[in-house]
């Protein structure tokens, strides 16, 4: 008797959203069994990409001596991106080859972080995990292959082998770097904005639905506290909307670094 209560208590009650909520129904479902098809998710990405190649088009059309405010905004994220984090970074002998890549990676995810936060849209697609993997794939690889390129073979070594470790525990060590470095660094890369974006998502959602159950379908004392977790919800919303932001930035800062290490790997 008792088991069958409960889930009739559940339902009557507050219910939480789930994980699969924010895995919305396909657009253009194809292969439906396996969970495939054109989603959400899919049409933010692209959206995202023509939204952030049209601003910077159009923001360097003109290209006036004295810039308007949208050549000014462009000119600045621009400049945030290839000095703040290239530059300073991987250095002014070799950061500028990678102001590309750094640029694109930055605003792509900037943007995609954002949707979470942008009514209609509200779905981060970096909260799903392919997205963040796929991301940190094209980093992992990119480092890699210059490394190889600027010192050949040897990176391997100067990637792994630290100068001035004692022969006896010197074993132990490479093991630790290369575990370090070619395991775990690509890994937490991807994982720190895939589960960032996640929990941040799900709390932004748990506020949302607890307030609406508290407002319009609790009863007595619990009624008011609508207002309290409506505040709460408010307060977090603006702390995610900082986070997206932060994430994408220490996203690229942590490419800008991989990429200075591989570069510089034989001064180390």
């Amino acid at each position: 008797m008792i088991a069958l209560a409960l889930p009739a208590a559940n339902e009557e009650g507050f219910v939480a959203p789930t994980l699969e909520e924010m895995h919305l129904p396909e657009i253009l479902p194809w292969g439906a069994e396996y969970g495939e098809g054109f989603g959400k998710q899919m049409l933010l990405i692209l959206l995202s990409v023509a939204l952030i190649s049209w601003f910077f088009i159009a923001a360097a059309r003109k290209r006036q001596l004295v810039p308007g405010r949208l050549q000014f905004l462009g000119e600045f994220s621009y400049n945030l991106v290839r000095n703040s984090i290239g530059r300073d970074i991987i250095g002014e002998k070799d950061f500028r080859p990678f102001v590309p890549l750094l640029f694109s990676l930055f605003f792509f995810i900037l943007l995609n972080n954002l949707w979470g936060s942008i009514p209609l849209a509200q779905l981060p697609t970096t909260s799903h995990v392919g997205t963040a993997y796929a991301l940190a794939a094209i980093v992992y690889f990119t480092w890699i292959i210059l490394g190889i390129k600027k010192h050949g073979i040897k990176y391997f070594k100067y990637a792994t082998v630290p100068s001035g470790v004692p022969v006896f525990i010197l074993p132990l060590v490479v093991l630790i770097e290369i575990i370090s470095t070619f395991l775990v660094r690509p890994i937490t890369h991807s994982l720190r904005l895939f589960a960032t974006m996640l929990s941040g998502h799900l709390i932004i959602m748990l506020a949302a639905s607890g307030t609406e159950f508290l407002l319009l379908e609790a009863e007595g004392l619990l009624k008011p506290l609508g207002a309290l977790t409506l505040v709460g919800g408010v307060g977090m919303f603006l702390f995610e909307v900082l986070i997206q932001c932060l994430q994408a930035y220490v996203f690229t800062l942590l490419t800008a670094i991989y990429i200075q290490g591989s570069v510089a790997a034989a001064e180390h």
